[in-house]
């Protein structure tokens, strides 16, 4: 008789930071560690906040760990290292301006992967905006813009409402703004240049470090601002899937359920975010602001409710 698995549930790390807020409590119910949490690592086997199984036979087990050591629980990856990492983000003021690496250029100089990251706004306050691309036509002309301070002209930003979705390759020029709730799907990877900060000063004055050289170096110019906004759609049993993104690194699925679905599992594994509601999976009680992970050998699962 062969053991069934069952999922992971995780208990994960919070990150405080000059922009965090405390959302990530009155909106899910976390205990966090101060009124400027910003970022809630919800599946992370990043050694700068690993989350760890609750459950089961692997209980107490760090998820690295399980990865590296249990390979077939997730399809036998060529890789050792856990490839993908979700968050919770509160956007209590304003992220800087950022851009993250390709995989090469992240290996070459920092000695870890790049990141390829996408959005799902959560909620946003009226009016919220996010920045994504610029407007600069060639290298020149984004470099002069940075020298000049010229970010008003330069940056691409937009209003935002909750239930949007955003992809954002590597070397996507890119800022959270202040008033949003953001889920985030990402490769595994904790490499960020700031390129512009608002000239924010912490509490001794001095304004965070930057790297505008490889900011230069990484941003792809021109950007690619037209998001696409078509995401295919599913109809199950009882609800709908839409496919918001199949990339090399990813793909992320919206299931809306209402009911009984059962739901194959046809990827080496599959990361699990409850954002609203409640129901039953696989006879565990689930409500939003649970995080699992399905192993490879549970090859189909169950979820009843809303």
């Amino acid at each position: 008789q062969e053991e069934v698995m069952e999922p992971l549930f995780l208990d994960s790390p919070m990150h405080e930071k000059i922009w965090g807020g405390n959302r990530l409590k009155t909106e899910f119910g976390y205990d966090i560690p101060s009124e400027h949490t910003g970022e809630y690592w919800a599946i992370s086997a990043h050694p700068n906040g690993v989350s760890y199984v609750k459950n089961g036979k692997y209980a107490g087990f760090h998820l690295a760990e399980l990865y590296k050591d249990n390979p077939e629980l997730f399809g036998n990856p060529k890789t050792s290292v856990f490839p993908l990492l979700t968050k919770i983000l509160d956007a209590n003021d304003w992220l800087s301006v950022q851009v993250h690496p390709d995989d090469a250029y992240g290996l070459e100089h920092e000695g870890e992967l790049g990141k390829t990251e996408c959005w799902f706004v959560l909620q946003a306050d009226e009016g919220t905006k996010m920045v994504m691309g610029h407007h600069a036509k060639t290298k020149d002309e984004f470099v002069k813009a940075i020298e000049n301070d010229d970010y008003d002209n330069l940056l691409n930003s937009f209003k935002i409402k909750a239930g949007d979705f955003f992809y954002i390759p590597s070397g996507t020029l890119h800022a959270i703004c202040s008033g949003s709730l953001i889920y985030e799907a990402q490769q595994s990877s904790d490499i960020t240049y700031r390129v512009y900060d608002y000239h924010r000063k912490d509490a001794d004055g001095n304004e965070r470090q930057l790297h505008v050289q490889q900011s230069i170096d990484v941003t792809n110019v021109p950007a690619d601002i037209d998001q696409n906004k078509e995401f295919p759609q599913t109809i199950l049993e009882n609800g709908t899937k839409t496919r918001y993104v199949d990339s090399e690194f990813f793909k992320v699925d919206r299931y809306q359920l209402n009911g009984k679905n059962v739901i194959k599992n046809d990827e080496p594994f599959m990361m699990v975010s409850i954002i609203e509601g409640t129901g039953i999976f696989e006879g565990n009680e689930v409500k939003k602001g649970d995080h699992f992970v399905i192993c490879s050998d549970q090859k189909e699962v169950t979820f009843d409710g809303d």
